[in-house]
């Protein structure tokens, strides 16, 4: 189908700090994938060197004719110790939203994605006495950041911080599909959940500001009669948190393939994979966004601030989402609504754990670190310059 997207409407690319600035070294994450016996098969080291190198992927995020950026404050750069706020971080992050407006592009920041500063995990992590009111302090200390920001996530994915933590705790390993996984640890989730209403009150003091969080929607679909039983890993692992930002200003949709639920739990279809192992499933996008829209319900816009897919031909990355624009824009002319579509993801990062999957509109030698820009890249601007499908 041909389609026109709203005159107004935001395209951009995502990253994430952990994943492309490198040597994040006060975080848990750099303490685990550091360790002598690590889970992680490959570390993040210097990753994409984006701490150094933003300008350039700003620099590439305009001239592909995209409008939207969207990034994360490292909260273990900005405070690396408990109450010691750097305040060098803090200017570099403030220089990036700079960096962003003057270029016209409409930055969209995230205040935590996965990484928490190794202090906090050693005081008991979201569960710990203080968690709620450390997060707020941290969320208060980067107010000067964000002047003329209007897009903030709180909290990249809630739901996938709360089942990870739940298979850590179990001494589980992940499954290949994108929600087969433990029910999220509830003491975990009812953390986030009173931390982001925290970090959407210290937000309020920013009247331009926009607050929400971000939701791994996974598109839990029934086989076999499975009815009930996919609807109840729905709700533990999806619903609870989309329910929690009903009343926000607006909400993220992250989205990638579906989880088939039959009545033993999780099947695995024989299908088409990516490099992660997922179902090739473009449609999942459009399921997420009408998902999404009808649990919240109309007053609470979305916003796409993640899809994408791990594949090595970038031919098949434009396959995969010229169908998820396909849908999303059948759920847009239905009206959903949605305010913009930001790919997973800029670079060819650390996908957290692995260099394997490659995400990227742009390759990034790993020695280097020099930016090639993928045919995808060029044929995802021409959309959004066009503002058609």
């Amino acid at each position: 189908m041909d389609a026109t997207f709203p005159r107004d409407f935001l395209w951009g690319a995502a990253t994430a700090a952990h994943q492309v600035e490198g040597n994040n070294t006060a975080s848990d994450l750099w303490a685990f994938e550091n360790a002598p016996d690590s889970f992680l098969p490959e570390r993040s080291g210097d990753a994409c060197d984006s701490y150094h190198r933003w300008r350039e992927d700003l620099d590439i995020v305009r001239d592909l004719g995209l409008n939207s950026y969207r990034f994360s404050v490292e909260w273990a750069r900005v405070e690396p110790a408990p109450g010691h706020i750097s305040r060098a971080h803090l200017a570099h992050y403030r220089r990036m939203v700079e960096g962003c407006l003057d270029r016209g592009l409409t930055p969209v920041v995230t205040l935590h994605h996965f990484t928490t500063p190794m202090w906090f995990r050693a005081a008991g992590g979201w569960t710990g006495p203080d968690a709620v009111t450390r997060f707020r302090a941290y969320v208060r200390s980067v107010l000067p950041v964000l002047d003329g920001v209007e897009w903030v996530c709180t909290v990249n994915e809630p739901n996938m911080v709360a089942m990870m933590s739940a298979m850590i705790k179990r001494g589980e390993r992940r499954e290949n599909a994108a929600g087969a996984m433990p029910p999220p640890d509830q003491d975990v989730a009812d953390a986030l959940i009173a931390a982001h209403h925290a970090a959407r009150e210290e937000l309020g003091a920013l009247p331009r500001v926009r607050s929400g969080w971000t939701v791994a929607n996974q598109n839990f679909q029934a086989v076999d009669g499975a009815d009930d039983l996919a609807a109840e890993w729905a709700h533990s692992r999806e619903d609870q948190f989309l329910d929690a930002a009903k009343d926000d200003d607006f909400i993220g949709v992250q989205a990638y393939t579906r989880v088939l639920i039959g009545r033993d739990g999780p099947v695995e279809p024989d299908a088409r994979r990516t490099l992660t192992g997922w179902e090739f499933h473009p449609a999942a996008l459009e399921g997420a966004v009408r998902h999404t829209a009808a649990r919240v319900g109309p007053a609470v816009p979305l916003l796409v601030t993640e899809n994408g897919i791990a594949t090595a031909d970038d031919g098949e990355r434009v396959e995969y989402t010229r169908e998820a624009l396909t849908g999303l824009a059948r759920a847009l002319a239905d009206g959903v609504d949605v305010r913009g579509y930001l790919h997973w993801s800029l670079l060819d990062n650390y996908e957290w754990g692995s260099w394997t999957p490659t995400f990227g509109l742009v390759s990034v030698d790993r020695e280097t670190f020099a930016r090639t820009v993928k045919p995808s890249a060029r044929w995802y601007g021409e959309v959004a310059r066009t503002n058609t499908l």
